[in-house]
């Protein structure tokens, strides 16, 4: 297929190549749910207790309805802002913030698919087994890369194709969950729930150990809460090909409630059944050593590949976004101009081309990793957090100054003052409950992006400076603690 570079504006696409509400729902949800919920009840397990899991519940449903509910008033007060993360960032903030939102979301995402890379296979080794233990040996990494290019080839056959794909993986994915719960619900005991409801007792029989304070407790499980919504921005990455800027809102408001009742479900209902304890010493996939107590063999082989199915809608939907915030950015000089290519089914070529080149070295690399699929995890949730921060800054900050803030839309002033508040808040807690190690780790990778800017900017403008005097300064600044964070990892890690 040849490329024709192309700096078209997407509201100049053929319509038939257009979302709807449900592709787009279909998109968050997918984002947002992979195989990593399949895991759900032991990663909240791990060090919290029933109690703290609820509070846990709470707290993440709240401040990620501010960043929710940031995308769909973001959406509607600027429709013309497409691909949203990056846009709000440029827009805001200067070209330098929008390149390091599309800079950290671009590898964020890479670093969440060769995540869901290394679940595949260490799901594939259910069936067979021992072949594809941990999912980061060496025919893991092989048969892991096969999938890779074929998804490549998937999205570069267009974005709607992708979209169809991931509407019908969205459902094989959600069919074994509910399987699950309904199951769980029947066999859920309110004695076994209650029994140590805040983690403050040691029963040896049941693995159950004293797990500390509350807030410990509820900090342990924030990386795996961000994880599970990393992806809720999904419908506004991609809102470019949007039949409408409304449906983006709609999209985003449904996928978040649906996939908020379906995690606070499955992380809770198991503890009728099973204790703290017996759940956080459970192998991955929790749910499918859950099941296969409650029904036999028969509850694993389903789990296992719902696990499959989920990894494989995620990881096709993850690619069609990783490719579009490159090739917007490259639309708008932050990225370089080879970014902007494109194939005759109007598919980011370039971009994807570059995405899986950058997740083929990533995945190469995890094979020297202790534990993958928890370093991955992490890595990317880390990663997502600057660019829903400088989203919930920018609601804020066009709100509070009345800056080009529509009076027409469903969101006043007062109320998007408010939620750009409370939604930043949460993302300030977010990187609180990070822990240094991956704060280090995500510093250095935007860090290493600052080269690619200064290309870009040159191509756009080469009589202009790269960067503002401010940007300048803040270039300085991240480099000097990336070389820092560099020299800390070598020494601790």
């Amino acid at each position: 297929m040849s490329d024709k570079s192309s700096c078209n504006n997407s509201s100049n696409r053929s319509e038939s190549r257009k979302l709807g509400v449900i592709a787009l729902a279909g998109v968050v949800i997918s984002a947002m749910m992979g195989g990593g919920v399949y895991n759900l009840p032991q990663n909240m397990a791990q060090n919290a207790s029933a109690g703290a899991i609820l509070i846990a519940w709470i707290v993440t449903g709240i401040g990620m309805w501010f960043i929710a509910n940031t995308f769909r008033i973001l959406a509607a007060a600027r429709p013309d802002a497409t691909t949203g993360i990056y846009t709000y960032g440029e827009l805001g903030f200067g070209k330098f913030t929008g390149f390091l939102m599309a800079w950290g979301y671009w590898i964020c995402n890479c670093f969440a698919n060769v995540g869901y890379a290394v679940l595949l296979m260490d799901s594939l080794n259910y069936f067979f087994p021992p072949y594809f233990k941990g999912g980061n040996n060496i025919l893991s990494i092989a048969c892991g890369s096969l999938v890779l290019w074929i998804i490549y080839f998937v999205v570069l056959a267009g974005v709607k194709q992708a979209s169809f794909l991931n509407i019908i993986g969205t459902i094989g994915k959600l069919v074994p969950l509910a399987i699950f719960l309904l199951l769980v619900v029947i066999a859920f005991k309110t004695s076994i729930f209650f029994t140590d409801f805040w983690g403050l007792k040691t029963v040896v029989k049941v693995h159950d150990t004293a797990l500390g304070g509350l807030l410990p407790q509820v900090k342990s499980t924030m990386l795996v809460t961000l994880w599970v919504f990393t992806g809720i921005e999904g419908a506004v990455v991609v809102s470019g090909r949007a039949k409408s800027q409304k449906d983006v809102g709609k999209a985003t408001f449904l996928g978040f409630l649906t996939c908020l009742l379906l995690y606070t479900a499955l992380s809770l209902l198991p503890l009728g059944i099973y204790s703290q304890g017996e759940i956080s010493k459970m192998a991955p996939p929790s749910t499918a050593a859950i099941l296969m107590d409650l029904i036999g063999k028969l509850g694993s082989i389903i789990m296992n590949l719902g696990v499959i199915i989920a990894i494989l809608s995620s990881w096709l939907i993850w690619t069609v976004m990783l490719s579009e915030l490159p090739f917007a950015a490259a639309q708008g000089g932050t990225f370089p101009k080879i970014f902007t290519k494109e194939n005759k089914n109007e598919s980011p070529s370039f971009s994807l081309f570059a995405s899986t080149i950058v997740m083929q070295i990533i995945l190469i690399l995890v094979h020297f990793a202790g534990n993958a699929w928890n370093m991955m995890l992490s890595i990317t949730s880390v990663m997502a957090l600057p660019c829903y921060l400088v989203s919930t800054l920018y609601l804020f900050k066009i709100a509070y100054k009345n800056y080009q803030y529509p009076s027409d839309i469903f969101a006043g002033r007062k109320y998007a003052i408010v939620t750009g508040i409370l939604g930043s808040l949460y993302g300030i807690w977010l990187i609180y409950a990070a822990g240094l190690n991956y704060l280090l780790i995500a510093i250095l990778i935007y860090a290493i992006g600052i080269p690619v800017f200064m290309k870009a900017r040159k191509e756009t403008d080469s009589s202009k400076p790269e960067f503002t005097k401010v940007e300048k300064y803040g270039a300085i600044a991240l480099i000097i603690v990336g070389v820092i964070a560099l020299v800390y990892l070598f020494k601790f890690m």
